[in-house]
């Protein structure tokens, strides 16, 4: 009879453990101090956190220099990339990340993408966030931009986008979207 009072304490303390790590707040806009790297950010992110020193310098140089291609602003609108969820997971000691984060920045903000809909995650060399969503996406390298639609992965873009340009890449990821939904109604009748 004691051994199962004192498994059921143990379990009770065990899932009420639990249970506050669950509804425990989380962290947005954590920067540490790193002994290689200086400032680093670690965790969800919000956009601004890019305009403060030491990251602005990197991050409006390439913000400010991309010009993304209208063709493809014009197909990324008429997918309605809004529409999407978009999570990335970047590096701010990653030069890959300090390339392709701002432009995709600049392409969410031409697209009329609202801030809502992005979900930014900083990494730490081991490719670690704080909360662990790294192991969630099975993120391998940075920066990794993930597009989901109702809760469902349709594509993603791993360091560089393949295309030579991200907007393209993503155009290419909602198209893809669009004609396995056409496959499905297709199914359907």
């Amino acid at each position: 009879m004691k051994k199962i009072l004192l498994l059921s304490a143990v379990t009770m303390a065990l899932l009420m453990s639990l249970h506050s790590c669950k509804t425990g707040k989380v962290i947005v806009n954590r920067e540490v101090q790193t002994q290689n790297d200086g400032s680093m950010l670690l965790g969800r992110q919000t956009s601004e956190q890019f305009l403060k020193e030491p990251y602005k310098q990197w991050y409006d140089e390439e913000y400010n220099d991309y010009q993304p291609d209208e063709a493809s602003m014009k197909e990324l609108r008429k997918q309605h990339l809004k529409s999407y969820h978009i999570t990335v997971f970047l590096g701010t000691w990653c030069g890959d990340s300090h390339r392709e984060f701002p432009r995709l920045m600049k392409i969410l903000k031409a697209a009329d993408v609202p801030d809502s809909k992005l979900t930014i995650i900083a990494v730490n060399r081991k490719k670690e966030s704080p909360n662990g969503e790294e192991g969630l996406y099975n993120i391998q390298r940075v920066p990794t931009i993930i597009f989901q639609k109702y809760g469902k992965e349709i594509g993603r873009i791993i360091e560089y986008p393949t295309s030579g340009y991200l907007e393209k890449d993503m155009v290419n990821i909602l198209k893809k979207d669009d004609a396995s939904v056409g496959d499905l109604f297709q199914k359907k009748k």
